[in-house]
C-alpha cells in the first residue's frame, strides 16, 4: 500500500533501484568552481606533457635523451633481492594482479556502498586507460629495450606508453579522488595522494628496473592519467556537485541518501 501511495519502490527493489541513483553533495560555488579549474588544469597539464613526451620518442630528442642513461644507471643497480622485490611489483601492477585487485575493488564497493556512481567511475576510468595504452601503442610501434636485458621473461610488444604503469597511475589517483573527494579532511586527502605517488613511482621503477620500457615510457603514461584523473574529476563534479537550492531530476542528495 506504501509503495503504491509513495509510487517508490521498498525493500529490496529500493535498494537495488538507489544502486543507479546518483546522490548529490552539496558545496560552495568557490568550491565546485575550483574543482572545474583543477580538472582543467590537469588536463592541460598531461596534454602538453604527453605532447612534449611524444614529440622526443619520435623524433628521438627531447626527454627521450634521458632514456638510455637512465637504463644504464639502473643496470648498475641490479642485484638477487632487489629484482625479487621488483618483480613482485610487476606482478602486482601487472595484467593479472592489477584486473584482479580492481575487479575486487570495483565489486565489493558497488555492493556495500548504497550508491554504485564511484565504483562504475573507477571502472569506466581504468577501461579508458586499458584502450588508449593499446590504441597509442600500436600508432607510434615503439621497441622496447633489448630483450637479453628483460629480468622477468621477453615481451615484443609495444613499449610507448606503458601500460603497467598507466593502470597503476590510473587505479591509484582516481580511487584516491572518488574516496577522499567526500571527506572533509584535506590533510588525510594530501597523505593519502602523497601514498598514491609513491605507489606510482615504484609500479614505473619496477619497468625501467626489470628492462621492459624505458622512462618516457612511464612519463608518457603517467601524463595520461593526468587526462584521465581530470574527466573524473570534471564528470564527477558535473554529476554530483551541488550548490543549495539546485535539484537535477535522477540524483539523490547526501542529506537524504547519507554517505556510502
Amino acid at each position: 500500500m506504501a509503495e503504491a501511495q509513495t509510487g517508490k519502490p521498498q525493500g529490496r527493489w529500493r535498494t537495488f533501484h538507489d544502486k543507479f541513483v546518483v546522490e548529490e553533495r552539496y558545496m560552495s560555488a568557490t568550491a565546485r568552481r575550483n574543482l572545474y579549474r583543477t580538472a582543467v588544469a590537469l588536463m592541460i597539464t598531461g596534454a602538453v606533457l604527453f605532447a612534449v613526451i611524444l614529440t622526443g620518442v619520435l623524433q628521438h630528442g627531447g626527454l627521450s635523451a634521458a632514456d638510455e642513461p637512465t637504463r644504464s644507471w639502473l643496470l648498475t643497480l641490479r642485484g638477487e633481492p632487489t629484482t625479487i622485490i621488483m618483480i613482485i611489483l610487476a606482478i602486482i601492477f601487472g595484467p593479472i594482479g592489477l584486473p584482479i585487485i580492481v575487479l575486487i575493488v570495483t565489486v565489493a564497493w558497488g555492493l556495500l556502498a548504497k550508491h554504485a556512481w564511484r565504483p562504475m567511475l573507477l571502472a569506466g576510468a581504468m577501461l579508458t586507460g586499458v584502450i588508449l595504452a593499446q590504441v597509442i601503442g600500436h600508432i607510434v610501434e615503439r621497441h622496447r629495450p633489448p630483450l637479453e636485458l628483460m629480468l622477468f621473461g621477453a615481451d615484443t610488444t609495444f613499449s610507448f606508453p606503458s601500460g603497467h604503469v598507466l593502470g597503476a597511475c590510473d587505479f591509484l589517483l582516481v580511487t584516491t579522488f572518488l574516496v577522499f573527494s567526500r571527506r572533509k579532511n584535506p590533510k588525510a586527502a594530501v597523505v593519502a595522494f602523497i601514498v598514491a605517488g609513491i605507489g606510482m613511482f615504484f609500479a614505473a621503477i619496477s619497468r625501467l628496473y626489470l628492462g621492459y620500457h624505458w622512462l618516457t615510457d612511464a612519463l608518457g603514461a603517467f601524463s595520461i592519467s593526468l587526462v584521465i584523473l581530470g574527466g573524473v574529476i570534471a564528470l564527477d563534479t558535473w554529476r554530483t556537485a551541488r550548490i543549495r537550492g539546485e535539484q537535477i531530476t535522477g540524483t539523490l542528495s547526501t542529506a537524504d541518501a547519507g554517505q556510502d
